[in-house]
Formats: structure tokens, sequence, C-alpha cells
């Protein structure tokens, strides 16, 4: 247990230290449902032990004469010894979040110490274990007050798992789930870890109902908040025996909002399993038989998808079942036939009632979702054209006007200017090194693409082309669950992306458009420090044959102070278009001499 934790915890670090916790935790709430107790505390010391407090009937640890053994050595050091297995007869716990008796029991023997105390029977029973040996056996002392209840405390041990400090949203969030999953169960969590130790109550009364309430506050539901339950007996083969299955189904819908929780004897299916395929099945199902009986689909339309649903629902599915499947002991999912069946069955006969009782909202809550399908289709009808326009596997030399691309094929030396005009592509192709130095012109001004709609930003031939060069692709966000995000920065041609323009009013505004195209389309780029600003001398400072290049009034005044009464002629540089290549290469594309600004976040 100690070398392989994983085994029973799902993992070695703190991951299965959290699992440990909710398996302590899942002794307590198994006793309140049963109605033992309406109050479980927890507790994080500053020490990094945890206390889960319970006032239920408090765990037997007495001597046990059927066993010939006590109880204590069968519940916290005998794995698979627990008292949960008989719970289909209705004898024991009925709807138990333990099944295989290995929580306490493994707990224990995965801390660096445990501390047990139990109320019951006028009696206080104290334990103590340290690394999975019982220190001093049971010891036991009467109380005047007929007090019940379990404490445990325990102090995850380092030697088991590689990181054991578990974080206080763990907490708040586990016990927030079990109130919602357990109706009028109050669970308070201390942190003592803080300067200031906090503390914090949850409790839901109304349970589901409540919960999906608190989610929609702010938002104006489709309909009220839907909630029905029922009981069932079936079994998941003709050879196994019959169990029983009580469901808990609430809903709303949204105009924008979704949320899908299911719970299972109040452990929350992270991975869904049944309750999800039975919830999936079930609303596309009755929904799509809605709209065909009222002839809302256009004519050869696809039928709806889960998906369509899913971007307006807000559902929780709380179920409780004598015999459940789960995937394995972290019980993130179920894969039980009958309770998905039973389920499926179940919300669909609700819902088909709800739409034939209340017109008014089966009409808003199908028209929204016919909206969701349609802005899906459109969405993914935008993203291939997308990926077909930006395709790199053609010539793109041969399709982007007025390119000029580099010898060289090694992507770590290639650099790409992006350069104002066609005055500017002339000079710089021939100041160039056309062994790594390839050259695309802007022509005109680049729509603002951070006020620009997609539609209109990808219809534009000079973002299109750049964006052909860069070959890397977008990353951006369609309405509806799919993006159109073709972004893959492994297939980016260059390591560097110059953006070359002069150093005037329009060079700086073309620059700023450039640089918006940029942050809005490939925000990767310049967080992994690709984009490039070539600085433009501001002054040409002619000493005899020489020039001599100044990019700020204060590299002027040095230059003119260094010359000391030698003649010189200071003028203002020419634009780009105007530039020699002998002065092009000198000022702007020579690794050597060129000023280079790194473009950050």
């Amino acid at each position: 247990m100690r070398l392989r934790p994983s085994v029973i915890f799902g993992s070695n670090d703190v991951v299965g230290c959290q699992h440990a916790v909710f398996e302590i935790l899942s002794n307590s709430i198994d006793e309140a449902k049963e109605g033992y107790g309406s109050k479980i505390n927890v507790t994080k010391h500053k020490d990094g032990s945890i206390t889960v407090e319970d006032f239920g009937r408090g765990i037997p640890l007495d001597y046990n004469e059927r066993e010939g053994r006590y109880n204590w050595e069968l519940v916290f050091c005998e794995l698979y010894a627990g008292g949960k297995y008989n719970n289909d007869s209705g004898e024991n716990y009925e709807f138990s979040l333990g099944l295989n008796g290995l929580g306490a029991c493994s707990t224990q023997y995965a801390s660096e110490y445990m501390d047990v105390t139990v109320y019951r029977d006028m009696t206080k029973f104290s334990l103590h274990f340290e690394r999975g040996e019982n220190i001093g056996g049971l010891s036991k002392e009467p109380i005047k007050k007929n007090k019940t209840g379990t404490v445990i405390t325990w102090k995850p041990d380092r030697e088991v798992f590689t990181d054991t400090d578990v974080p206080s949203e763990y907490f708040t969030d586990v016990l927030r789930r079990q109130a919602v999953c357990n109706a009028a169960i109050s669970f308070t969590f201390r942190d003592e870890t803080k300067e200031e130790p906090s503390e914090e109550t949850f409790c839901y009364e109304r349970g589901i109902t409540q919960y999906i309430d608190e989610m929609c506050e702010g938002n104006e539901p489709m309909c009220p908040t839907q909630y029905f339950e029922c009981e069932r007996m079936g079994r998941d083969r003709a050879d196994k025996p019959d169990y029983k299955l009580k469901i808990q189904f609430a809903f709303t819908f949204l105009l924008s909002g979704s949320h899908i929780e299911h719970y299972h004897n109040s452990s929350w299916l992270e991975y869904g399993g049944s309750p999800d395929k039975a919830v999936r099945s079930a609303f596309v199902a009755e929904i799509d038989a809605y709209l065909k009986q009222n002839g809302k689909y256009n004519k050869s339309e696809q039928k709806i998808g889960f998906q369509d649903i899913e971007d307006s629902l807000i559902c929780v599915t709380n179920t409780f079942s004598t015999n459940p499947s789960y995937e394995n002991q972290t019980k993130k999912s179920i894969n039980n036939k009958f309770i998905a069946e039973a389920m499926t069955a179940f919300i669909r006969e609700k819902l088909m009632i709800f739409f034939i009782e209340n017109k008014a909202e089966a009409e808003k809550i199908t028209n929204q979702v016919l909206v969701n399908k349609r802005s899906r289709e459109s969405a993914e009808r935008a993203r291939l054209d997308i990926k077909k326009k930006l395709s790199g596997n053609l010539d793109i030399q041969n399709r982007v006007q007025k390119f000029v691309d580099c010898r060289s094929k090694d992507v770590t030396q290639r650099e790409l200017y992006i350069v104002e005009g066609d005055s500017a592509l002339t000079s710089c192709k021939l100041g160039r090194d056309a062994t790594f130095q390839a050259i695309i012109p802007v022509r005109g001004k680049i729509l603002n693409c951070l006020k620009a709609d997609l539609d209109k930003i990808f219809k534009n031939d000079i973002i299109t082309d750049l964006i052909k060069v860069l070959g890397c692709g977008v990353e951006v966000k369609l309405k509806g669950k799919n993006a159109a995000n073709e972004f893959d920065i492994n297939n980016l041609r260059w390591s560097k992306i110059i953006i070359c323009t002069d150093a005037d009013v329009d060079g700086y505004q073309i620059r700023t458009l450039i640089l918006s195209m940029l942050y809005r389309l490939t925000p990767t780029l310049i967080e992994e420090g690709r984009v490039f600003i070539a600085e433009s001398p501001l002054f040409e400072i002619r000493v005899g044959e020489k020039s001599l290049f100044a990019y700020t009034e204060k590299d002027k005044n040095d230059i003119v102070k260094s010359l000391g009464n030698k003649k010189y002629k200071s003028m203002r540089a020419k634009g780009l278009g105007e530039n020699t290549p002998d002065m092009m290469w000198e000022t702007t594309m020579s690794p050597e001499t060129r000023r280079l600004i790194q473009v950050m976040p």
C-alpha cells in the first residue's frame, strides 16, 4: 500500500492525496445520508494534517465476537473488510459512497500518523497509528453525555505521496459539490493555514434545484428550473440480480451559458459515464422530435446534435443505486447499462410532457437550439474556408502577389521583412541578402483587425496573403464550440518576422495595423518573441563622402558633437523607397548594423 499508492488512490502525487481526503469524507457522508447527523466539519491544519468530523453513530471499534477480532482492526488495518457490501438487501447503508472497505484502511497506511476518536455507547474510543502501525491499542474512556460521532485526524505521508499539500480550493470545491447532491446536509471547511484562519459553510436545502437557481443568478432562464425524481428497479444483465435506482434530475435553459454535472451516490462523476449518455440521448431525441413535429427544420437540413443543446443547457443529475459499477476506485464514472437505459426513458418521458404542457417555453428552447445549430454550422463552414485559404501546401511564391522569397530552406535562418509599399519592396529587394531574407509588401493601409469582424478580415487579400506567407495558420475563436484554430507554430516558415516602415506618421500607422493583425490572429508569435520592428533612421549626416545615420535626436546630437570642427551636412532621412541598396543594407537589413526592437506581449 505504501509502495504503490496509485493502485488505490489513482496516483502518488497531490491528486492521490486528495482522493485519500475524499475516502475519509465519504464515510461521514454515508452516515449523514442515512439520517445520522446533518453536519460535517473538515479542517486543514497548519502542519498539513487534516481533520474530518461527523456527528453520526460513530464507527464501531470494539470487539466483534462474530469475527473474533476488534472492529478497529477490520476498519483501519484490513483491506476489503468494509461493512457496506450488503446494501442490495437494505440491511446496511442503502446508497453508499464506499464499496470495497478500502478508504479508511488505505488512508491510514498512507499517513505519517492518524488519530481516530469515536463517541458511541457513552464511551470515548481512541486510536493512534504511525505509518501503518497501531501504537497503544484501543483506549476507552467513559463519558457522561450521550454524544455520538467520529473525528479522524491524519497527516499524509511524504514517503508515500510526492506532494501532500492539498490546496484549500480542493476542499471548498468538494464540499460545495457534496452540499449540492446531499440536500440539507451542512459542510463546514476551516482553513488554519492562513494568517487569519477562515471558515466557510456550504448547505443547499433544496439540493440540485437550488444549485441551478444559484448558477442562473444574473441571467434570465427560458423556463423555471424543472425538477423530477423517481425510483426504479432493474438489472444490468438478465442473469444478474435486480437493484434499486433513485433518479433526481433538474434543468433549465439560458440564452448563453452551459453547465452539466452528474453525481452518483454523492460522488461527482467528472467523466460522466451512464448518466451523461442518458442526458445526451434523451435531450437530442425529444428536441429533435419536437422540431420535426412542428416543421422547424429547413428542407434537407441536418438534425441537431447534443452540442447545439449543450450550448444553452444547465443540467444536474443526482442518482443513487445499490449496485454502482464505477470504472475504478476514484469513482469518476459509472458504466451501469440499466442506469443509462432507465435514466434515458425517464428523462425523455418528462421532457415530452414538459414540452406539451409548456408551449411557450418549448418554443423558446427549441428555437434557441436551432440558432445554436445554425451558428455552429456557419462557424464550421468559416473554419474550413479559412483552412482552405491559409493552406500552406501550395507554392506560396506563385500564389501571393509580389512576394519575394529567399533561397535558404533553414527555418532557423530565414527572415521575413514586411515592408511598406512597392517602392520599399524594390529598395529592400536590391539591398537584402537573398540567401536568408524574404520580402512581402503591404499595399496601402490594411484593416484594423481589432475592430473588424472575422468575415471581413478573411476577405481582405492583404491579410490573407500575409497569413499564407507566415505558414503557421491563425488562432481565433468563432461562435460555437468549434474554433478556426489552425495555428501551429511548428509550421512557421521564419525565425524572425520584421516590420519595416518609414519613420513618419503614415509609417507608424501601418506598423500599428500590422501589429494589430498579428496580435488578433497569431498572438503566439508575439509571445514567443518572433516579431520585430526594424528602426528606420530619422537623420542622415554627410561628412565628405561618408554618411552617418541617427535614429533619434539624441543620436544626431551625439554624432555632431563627435565630429568636432569637421564640416557636415544634416538632413532628414529619405523614405525606404528612396534609399540606395547599400544604404538599405546598412541601416535596416544587415544583422550587424541594423536596429531591431523585439515586440513583447
